[in-house]
């Protein structure tokens, strides 16, 4: 085992957390990852359109490890008659998954129209909600009018992001962002690792911290001399599915294609000899990692993803501090390869 520090990951992960980051929106939270890899004494170069890009030494072909720092989240489609806004989803949002959430625009909270079952028809009850026609983001602002809600700088194209309400209680960890903020912290858990236990990987590494994974785009361009990718990405539980909140799930294949055959293969004996909890898992119909936009732009690279068993993605999410150590181990075991 390679000392995973619970401590640091969990406190790296609030700090992203803290960070709105609605996929487009980047700016605060890539200050925050900056500021992290300066405390670390990390080389990094920061991308034109948004992203950032850790050296972490090594020499030969090179290798990327991949977590994104996008969230989803809403965007105003227009203001309302009534003052309260039309959004539209930035990524893989539902409206079930955010009923009744606390929002910023910066302020407001995210809500059925109309909004109270006790005086509403058994329609409310029947029809699902839809962000077109009967779900709405109220402001907590004393506005009745669409005019008034302008006047407080309010338009169309303006970000929404929704309210994480981290929890930490028995090992198990619940927040929104799991996807991907958890996964980041643990790749700076290991990046931490290595500079204080002067671990030189075994190739030459990149961190990649994306931040236009939510909608295809994170990392279409890659380093000159790339030859593996490794996305760090939650592994969705289901009735179907092997994968556990306590353990790592190395990815076979997604909604788009299967991974790397061979370099899956290196990675879970790798992750065997160095004692991780590794299952491997099949992740269909509506799901995809950067690797996938990577392959998809004509890089030629061998492609792998994997990451902790999670709950209830894309909503209030839920892992277990279990699962993120032993993503940090199965991490650490390829850095080493």
């Amino acid at each position: 085992m390679s000392g995973f520090d619970q401590a640091y990951c969990l406190e790296t992960f609030r700090r992203l957390l803290a960070a709105d980051s609605t996929t487009g929106q980047y700016e605060e939270v890539q200050r925050v990852l900056c500021d992290i890899l300066y405390e670390l004494g990390i080389p990094y170069t920061e991308t034109h359109k948004g992203g950032v890009i850790a050296d972490l030494g090594g020499t030969g072909n090179a290798l990327v490890v991949t977590a994104h720092l996008d969230d989803i989240g809403l965007m105003v489609r227009k203001v309302n008659a009534d003052g309260t806004l039309n959004v539209c989803p930035v990524g893989g949002l539902y409206p079930f998954y955010c009923m009744a959430e606390n929002v910023r625009v910066y302020t407001g909270s995210v809500c059925r129209t109309p909004n109270s079952v006790h005086v509403t028809e058994e329609e409310l009850r029947v029809t699902p909600p839809d962000f077109r026609a009967n779900v709405c983001v109220l402001l907590d602002e004393d506005v009745r009018t669409a005019e008034q809600t302008r006047a407080l700088g309010i338009a169309t194209g303006d970000m929404i992001a929704l309210e994480p309400r981290f929890a930490f209680e028995n090992g198990y960890i619940k927040s929104r962002f799991e996807d991907d903020k958890a996964c980041a912290a643990v790749l700076l858990t290991a990046i931490k690792a290595m500079a204080e236990q002067g671990i030189r990987p075994a190739r030459k590494v990149y961190a990649y911290f994306a931040m236009y994974e939510e909608i295809g785009h994170g990392t279409t361009w890659l380093p000159e001399g790339v030859t593996d990718m490794i996305a760090i990405d939650i592994a969705p539980t289901g009735p179907d599915q092997t994968s556990d909140e306590h353990k790592v799930s190395l990815f076979a294949k997604d909604s788009r294609f299967p991974y790397h055959w061979g370099f899956t293969n290196e990675i879970l004996e790798a992750g065997r000899r160095a004692g991780a909890d590794v299952v491997m898992d099949i992740f269909t119909p509506h799901y995809g990692t950067d690797c996938d936009g990577s392959v998809l732009a004509g890089y030629d690279i061998r492609h792998a993803a994997f990451g902790p068993g999670t709950h209830n993605s894309h909503g209030y999410e839920r892992t277990h501090v279990d699962g993120l150590r032993n993503t940090y181990e199965l991490l650490m075991a390829c850095l080493k390869m």
